[in-house]
């Protein structure tokens, strides 16, 4: 088992390394054959630990790969840690990842620069892979920023397209915000538990804080910013900090803008991002972390209201979008807001689960939207599409099983439906049934949300493939269906959006729940919550079902029965409309606070800092003098024998002047 664990991990940095390096001398083909060859092995392989780990009676296994850093106390190694979650994880990242990069020998068929692509989508998967099988906090931001750069790299892949270059820095940036809060956050844990472990520091957390009903230690044990923290509020701290660094990975509300500009890199590259590896980093860091966090109640709160003040937000906003892409971009955000507020009520599990389902659906619903593109001819408006069911019927076919799947399609009470109606469903019961003193708040955020996803996403359906063309005739004319290489990715993530929530359920949250996690996720009565959402009133069980019925019926009725609908509602409220379509202004407050100001203070260092004083009176300086000397020096030398002449004789008038005054003394 430990040589498998290590093919996983190191078999995408190998088809890195041959893409990478040697893309050039065997070409395309070669690279994406190896590439895409490497990352099906991993994908069986991964499902092999899968079932071995997760499913079956193994432990937790750690493979040591050597010894890393050992400075004074502080002793780490670079060690796999494979246990349940990291097995989960392996499923999601490899599977997915092995169907973009089939699906991608397809769509960049034509792109010059296919070996640099596969070896970035590699590189990818190997940094994600070093994320979530991280032993200790060290490895895993060594992982977290290797994720960062491949983001940076893949959505920049077009670089010579300005707007590509832009999105590119603007996720990097926006990122190394979280990342900050992430670096102080491993420096607190480190300063509280002596380690950076998971091991020592989740033994030790078991006993950090006081017996309920002791006397509450005062005695402050960290200084942060100015602030002395006692034990408490010191873990809190800490906490806090860590998930700052979630929510910029995860595209939580505020460090949110990055993630739809994402949509600049090439389709395939939003598939793998949105379902299966930079946002869903926040989500594993938080659950990985999950015995910290049960030893800070505020810390959870806070992480409940930002993940459903963002599923909230982020679909108000796909409500209005035309972009094909970034509908489900914006999906994408609101769906991470759900797993968020299930880690913040405790429902560890559900979380997971959801993160599960939802790559498998997600990832179905941008290869389809690349494959709509493809059929268009690189079209991304709704507005100029219209009338493709019967042209590419089994794109059609595959997105309705996503958008089922998404708008959680299913039979209330059954345990039938889609995997978004099993997982979706069980996060807002899990909201409504903790004890979180925003349960209440959370609860009606996430209800409104999933009625907005059923609009936003059957309105995707309605204007893409319903209604009369609106494509130019060149371009209906030229609609073809995707071939094979591009399909056969489809297929199978649809049996998973199809039978992922009624097949893997009971595992992820249900009766089986400590059998399946074995200790990977922080587990208590409290917080399991399993005896709660099994007896929620029966209205709260069936909300999410009328919430989807709701939408489903509202983008029915504006985008077939009466089209002309929309146009006039936007128009009646028309400062509402621009609202939501510009984002809630958001990229323009940060232009406003932050860009503007960061530009106007680099300008003025670069011109009169660096310009006028460094270079004025340093280098630039001297070197004028010298000139200006070396000016008046040349203007001596003319070329004339007359000054030549004349400068002897006044050399010589002036010798016997000098000499006749010395002999007069």
């Amino acid at each position: 088992m430990n040589t498998i664990i290590q093919a996983i991990v190191f078999l995408p940095l190998i088809g890195f390394l041959i893409a990478g390096l040697f893309g050039t001398s065997i070409g395309a083909k070669a690279s994406e054959y190896v590439t895409t060859g490497f990352m099906v092995i991993v994908a069986v392989l991964s499902w092999v630990v899968f079932f071995h780990v997760a499913l079956g009676e193994a432990e937790m296994i750690k493979v040591t790969v050597m010894r890393w850093i050992q400075s004074g106390s502080f002793d780490t190694e670079w060690a796999f840690r494979v246990d349940t979650l990291t097995a989960v994880m392996f499923v999601v990242v490899n599977t997915v990842s092995c169907l973009v990069h089939l699906y991608s020998i397809g769509y960049m068929h034509h792109d010059p620069h296919r070996p640099r692509f596969f070896a970035y989508l590699s590189l990818f998967t190997f940094a994600m892979l070093m994320l979530v099988t991280s032993d200790n906090l060290l490895q895993m931001f060594f992982g977290w920023e290797g994720v960062g750069l491949a983001s940076y790299l893949l959505i920049g892949f077009w670089y010579k397209k300005p707007s590509a270059s832009a999105a590119a820095m603007k996720a990097f940036i926006v990122n190394r915000v979280g990342d900050f809060g992430f670096a102080l956050g491993i420096f607190g844990v480190f300063y509280l538990f002596g380690s950076i472990s998971f091991e020592t520091v989740f033994a030790a957390a078991a006993s950090y804080l006081p017996a309920e009903g002791a006397a509450e230690g005062g005695e402050a044990v960290i200084n942060l910013f100015g602030m002395h923290l006692d034990k408490a509020h010191a873990i809190t701290a800490v906490c806090l900090l860590l998930f700052m660094g979630a929510m910029g990975k995860s595209a939580q509300f505020l460090l949110h803008t990055w993630l739809p500009d994402a949509m600049e890199g090439p389709t395939p590259v939003s598939a793998l991002i949105h379902a299966a590896t930079m946002v869903t980093a926040g989500v594993f860091l938080v659950a990985r972390m999950s015995p910290l966090f049960e030893l800070s109640h505020t810390a959870l709160v806070v992480v409940t209201v930002i993940g459903a003040i963002t599923a909230f937000f982020a679909a108000t906003v796909g409500l209005v979008q035309n972009d094909i892409k970034r509908v489900i971009a914006y999906s994408t955000c609101s769906q991470l807001g759900y797993m968020f507020v299930a880690l913040g009520t405790g429902a560890y599990g559900a979380a997971i689960f959801h993160l599960f389902t939802h790559a498998f659906f997600k990832a179905l619903l941008f290869l389809c939207a690349g494959s709509v593109i493809h059929a268009v001819d690189g079209e991304q408006d709704m507005r100029h599409m219209g009338g493709l069911r019967p042209h590419i019927k089994w794109t059609f076919w595959m997105m309705m099983i996503g958008t089922l799947a998404i708008t959680g399609v299913g039979i209330p009470f059954s345990g039938i439906g889609f995997a978004g109606f099993i997982s979706k469903d069980i996060i807002i019961e899990a909201a409504y049934a903790s004890h979180s003193p925003v349960s209440g708040f959370a609860f009606t955020m996430l209800v409104i949300a999933a009625c907005f996803t059923s609009f936003y996403s059957w309105r995707l359906i309605f204007m893409t493939f319903y209604g009369k063309p609106r494509a130019s005739h060149e371009v209906m004319h030229h609609v073809h269906e995707s071939p094979m290489v591009m399909l056969l990715p489809l297929f199978i993530l649809a049996i998973g959006a199809i039978a992922a929530g009624m097949v893997f359920g009971g595992y992820f949250y249900g009766h089986d729940y400590a059998e399946f996690w074995q200790g990977a996720l922080f587990t208590s009565p409290e917080n399991e919550l399993l005896e709660h959402f099994h007896h929620v009133p029966a209205l709260v069980a069936l909300s999410p079902f009328i919430a989807m019925i709701l939408g489903f019926v509202t983008a029915w009725y504006m985008y077939i029965r009466s089209p002309e609908t929309p146009k006039y509602l936007a128009e009646q409220h028309r400062g509402l409309y621009q609202f939501l379509l510009n984002k809630w202004y958001f990229d323009e407050l940060y232009d406003f606070l932050f860009v503007r100001p960061a530009k106007r203070i680099g300008t003025f260092l670069w011109k009169e800092g660096d310009g006028r004083i460094i270079d004025g009176y340093g280098p630039n300086g001297i070197a004028a003098r010298v000139m200006d000397v070396t000016d008046r020096v040349v203007r001596l030398q003319t070329g004339y024998l007359y000054h030549y002449a004349f400068v002897m004789l006044i050399g010589i008038a002036a010798l016997v002047t000098w000499m006749m005054l010395g002999s007069s003394f």
